[in-house]
């Protein structure tokens, strides 16, 4: 990969103005930050630009080729599309599967993101937008754990979790991600002290994540997150320790951090409690109990799946065999794993294109320079830790927060930098 040359933020920024399509992908690199409807309206104007622009604009975006060059782009066609063609034999009914593909379109984020950012000084004015809303997050929870007023929060877990706009969950997992994404690309943040600025909000956010936050996989990403940094500052022959370092992360957190071990004996707990004659009652225990019942689905239907949407009417089924007294589980629902999901709904072909999905914008992200790379690959392998234990493209908030964020940071190391650039600011 190659590195950043020396180009200030400041020149990258200049000249230009502001116009309407870069407000609209300005607020939705913000809004996902934010409740769960400014997205739903900020989503609402993306779509409003992809119609607009094309009809509108008086040349094609300068990006448009290299987008077709990815392979994040077939993938993600190809998975929508896989779920499409799956309406013809899901076992859901209609209302619930046409609800699971609008929350997989999703999705055509990362795509539009793409087109229509059309270079490096648009990018990077959208993950300025997108850093100001998460650190109004974090300086939010920090003031709330302070037990300091803040008229903004509108959690329902304000005051038990300090969480501002979402729950503890989406909040720990959004703010490990965006220390990760302040660390590696530092060197954009104008100012004589930027980067130094960035390193503190790095720390801040993820001492929330470990000492804050009840989090269990918003924690897992922070190790993770920390893990890979540590990884790509030491030097070659040194990075096989990456295969201990998460362990060494997780016992001096279990030592230092009095949330993290209350976490971890809870899940050790709940997990030595599970009985699959039983039914679960835990956090923990419930995860299991449906991963049991997602990998049975899968057995039953290896080839196509039952359908996008068919968690719960399977689900459903499963356990009105094992007890005709069950009690059905809401519509609309999902294992709390985003593989096990795509199994089900799929068969072994979708857990295939799940991971060949992530490989393909692996790909896309080995052309970047280094840091770019490494901001892209931080949220690649956050998402991808995140749906073990969640599903996390299935649900919203979270779903549309790593969307954008990957979207956008593909925009910023795949487009070229703007026209005004000096000599010798690579693209």
């Amino acid at each position: 990969m190659r590195t950043i040359h020396q180009a200030t933020p400041t020149t990258i920024l200049r000249t230009k103005k502001i116009n309407f399509r870069l407000a609209v992908i300005c607020l939705t690199a913000a809004s996902v930050g934010l409740p769960i409807a400014i997205i739903s309206i900020a989503k609402l104007l993306l779509l409003g630009c992809v119609i607009a622009v094309p009809l509108l604009a008086r040349d094609l975006p300068r990006n448009g080729a290299s987008l077709l060059k990815t392979w994040t782009l077939p993938a993600v066609l190809a998975a929508l599309l896989a779920f499409a063609l799956s309406l013809l034999w899901t076992v859901a009914p209609q209302e619930e599967a046409l609800g699971s593909l609008a929350k997989y379109g999703k999705l055509l984020v990362i795509i539009v993101m793409m087109a229509l950012i059309r270079e490096r000084r648009e990018a990077v004015y959208a993950l300025g937008a997108f850093a100001l809303t998460q650190l109004l997050v974090v300086v939010s929870s920090w003031l709330l754990f302070a037990h300091l007023p803040v008229a903004w929060a509108t959690s329902r877990t304000t005051l038990s979790h300090y969480t501002v706009f979402s729950g503890y969950l989406d909040q720990g997992i959004m703010s490990a991600v965006f220390a990760a994404v302040c660390w590696h690309l530092r060197d954009l943040v104008p100012g004589r002290y930027g980067p130094q600025f960035a390193i503190v909000v790095a720390v801040a956010c993820l001492a929330n994540v470990f000492f804050v936050m009840v989090g269990r996989s918003g924690q897992v990403v922070g190790v993770a997150m920390l893990s890979l940094a540590i990884m790509w500052q030491l030097p070659k022959k040194y990075r096989i320790v990456v295969a201990v370092l998460p362990f060494l992360l997780v016992l001096l957190l279990f030592v230092a951090s009095p949330m993290m071990r209350e976490r971890l004996t809870l899940v050790k707990t709940e997990v030595q409690s599970y009985s699959p004659e039983q039914e679960a009652n835990t956090s923990s225990g419930l995860r299991l109990a449906f991963w049991r019942t997602a990998a049975q689905l899968i057995a039953q239907r290896p080839l196509a799946g039952a359908g996008i949407g068919s968690w719960t009417t399977e689900y459903n089924r499963l356990e009105r065999l094992k007890n005709p007294a069950h009690k059905d589980i809401d519509p609309n629902g999902n294992p709390h794993q985003e593989y096990l999901y795509w199994g089900v709904q799929l068969g072994i072909p979708g857990l295939l294109l799940f991971a060949a999905m992530l490989l393909c914008i692996l790909r896309d992200t080995m052309k970047m320079e280094t840091p770019f790379a490494r901001a892209a690959q931080s949220a690649l392998l956050s998402l991808a830790v995140c749906c073990l234990f969640n599903a996390s493209l299935y649900d919203g908030l979270i779903g549309d927060f790593f969307c954008v964020l990957i979207g956008l940071l593909l925009a910023l190391g795949l487009s070229k930098p703007a026209d005004s650039s000096p000599p010798g600011y690579a693209a």
